[in-house]
């Protein structure tokens, strides 16, 4: 390859934001919502683990009989497990909506990441080109590195 021949290769590019009013405001309403959404698919759970409860219950000739008790603790374990799941989601959103206020203005904070191709050759230092990042305030770019 000494002749000058490159290559495309794919990269992750790291977006960083900078902390303002709108940034804060924009994160408190977008985890504000995953919550709420958390809180009606508990709802939804609890609903329909009841619903099909009864239905097991009233299908049945003898809701006592212990394959009906045990198909019911079967779907209630189900729904138990389901809960745990959406609760610990919602723990973790929580958590970070707490990070989120406790950001300063003007805080450089990492927002997720995007793909990208650069060109690479002979000489190159591969780990520059790999480590690329933007920063961006409310969404205009403030920043390049690594851009080559």
């Amino acid at each position: 390859m000494a002749d000058g021949t490159t290559f495309s290769i794919k990269r992750q590019i790291t977006v960083r934001a900078v902390v303002t009013p709108r940034w804060k405001e924009d994160a408190e309403r977008e985890l504000s919502n995953a919550i709420s959404s958390f809180d009606q698919q508990l709802a939804q759970l609890e609903q329909e683990g009841q619903r099909l409860v009864d239905e097991i219950r009233r299908q049945s000739i003898n809701p006592l009989d212990p394959r009906v008790q045990e198909q019911v603790g079967s779907l209630q374990q189900q729904v138990a497990a389901k809960r745990a799941e959406i609760e610990e989601q919602k723990r973790q959103v929580l958590e970070q909506q707490r990070q989120v206020r406790e950001l300063e203005m003007e805080q450089i904070v990492d927002q997720g990441q995007l793909e990208s191709f650069c060109q690479v050759g002979m000489g190159d230092n591969l780990v520059e080109k790999l480590q690329a990042a933007v920063v961006v305030r409310d969404g205009v770019i403030e920043a390049m590195e690594g851009a080559g």
